[in-house]
């Protein structure tokens, strides 16, 4: 399947989003919001310096020529934990590739946590999505993505489409981690070992930050046990966990935990789950 990126219908949904550091609280202090793109009012439930928002897609998926852009701002100081509403649905598409841009710039002594839930990719998707973060010095960033190829419940596997996903993160004009992958679907790929090996759900989890020691390595590894296909990389700013396997649940609680193992090493704070996750 190939796609035409000269036709652009669809939704061209944008979303902008200022967080500044005023009464020693983190406010959201602009927001400009497009459809089918929107935010929820902010959520506090560790207190007045962490605020949380919940990004909602409210056409319920995203098709084929669909556009959907987004600007995420943390002046100095600030700290904010960013989700979804829900899973993100990427139908079959018609010919025409959809396409997510998001833009971060967190900075100096700002953190950010990007936690968005899983992105399900429908059989015969074409999808890109493009992810840069620019970091200031003595900025932190953790950051998931966690996706599934196909409706795998109802036993349908990706073999037409396909999938890209650019991420750059950078601080100060130097790479700290460049990931492209590119996913054109195929039985044989689904099956490829060095594809999907058969397992439709892939996912990582990005640190940077600090340095990691190796005993925090090691306990992350030791969170993988049991866990389907899991590696941990140590950066030289952070720390990579890679996942590949059958269960979105498995891969979950597995992020989950090392979140909140780097929570309290390197932010100081306790174990906190957004709401919008145990609906």
């Amino acid at each position: 399947m190939t796609c035409n990126p000269e036709i652009t219908e669809g939704w061209h949904g944008k979303l902008n989003l200022v967080y500044a550091h005023r009464h020693n609280a983190t406010q959201l202090i602009y927001t400009h919001q497009q459809a089918p793109l929107k935010v929820q009012r902010p959520f506090y439930p560790e207190g007045s310096k962490v605020c949380h928002s919940v990004i909602l897609h409210t056409a319920g998926g995203v098709v084929g020529g669909d556009r959907l852009s987004s600007n995420i701002h943390l002046e100095p100081h600030t700290e904010a934990l960013i989700t979804t509403a829900a899973a993100s649905k990427i139908y079959r598409s018609n010919g025409l590739q959809a396409r997510q841009k998001i833009q971060i710039q967190v900075e100096a002594g700002a953190c950010l946590e990007w936690l968005p839930q899983e992105t399900i990719l429908f059989n015969g998707a074409i999808y890109q999505q493009d992810l840069r973060v620019e970091l200031a010095t003595g900025a932190n960033f953790l950051g998931w993505e966690i996706t599934r190829f196909g409706r795998s419940a109802r036993g349908e596997k990706f073999d037409r489409g396909e999938w890209r996903s650019h991420t750059e993160i950078w601080q100060q004009g130097v790479p700290l981690w460049i990931d492209r992958q590119w996913l054109p679907a195929s039985e044989e790929i689904f099956y490829s070992f060095h594809g999907l090996a058969g397992k439709p759900i892939i996912g990582s989890l990005v640190w940077l930050g600090g340095v990691v020691a190796p005993e925090i390595i090691e306990k992350i590894r030791i969170l993988a046990n049991g866990v389907s296909e899991a590696g941990v990389s140590r950066l030289q700013h952070g720390l990579l966990c890679r996942y590949r396997g059958d269960s979105t649940s498995e891969v979950r609680n597995w992020f989950i935990e090392v979140w909140q193992l780097l929570r309290v090493y390197f932010l100081n704070r306790g174990k906190c789950i957004p709401r919008v996750w145990q609906v």
